[in-house]
């Protein structure tokens, strides 16, 4: 009903936000994986942009709760989502900076 008050996210705003800060996440891990551990050969097998990401991963969470998502709603799912989106966006981004051997 039109009187009914709405708490919270709307299903679209929720999902927009999960996938925006997704997504700006994986660029950002991809620039720290860049400055930190950056772009010759023996970057492109490091294992510490991995565990880059992964704290990147982890660091949505609580963010998402701050800006308003509900997380408590999440289920399996959305966590492999969010983790798929942000491994996806620094892949991308990091591969590029590899090939092009950009200097962070």
């Amino acid at each position: 009903m039109a009187t009914e008050t709405q708490s919270g996210l709307s299903d679209h705003l929720r999902g927009v936000t999960v996938t925006t800060l997704a997504c700006l996440a994986g660029v950002a891990a991809a620039l720290a994986s860049a400055r930190f551990v950056g772009t010759d050969v023996a970057a492109a097998a490091s294992q510490q942009s991995v565990l880059i990401v992964g704290a990147l991963i982890l660091a949505q969470f609580p963010i998402l709760r701050v800006v308003g998502v509900d997380i408590s709603e999440f289920g399996a799912k959305d966590y492999l989502y969010v983790a798929f989106m942000t491994f996806t966006l620094w892949f991308i981004t990091f591969g590029v900076l590899l090939t092009e051997s950009v200097g962070l």
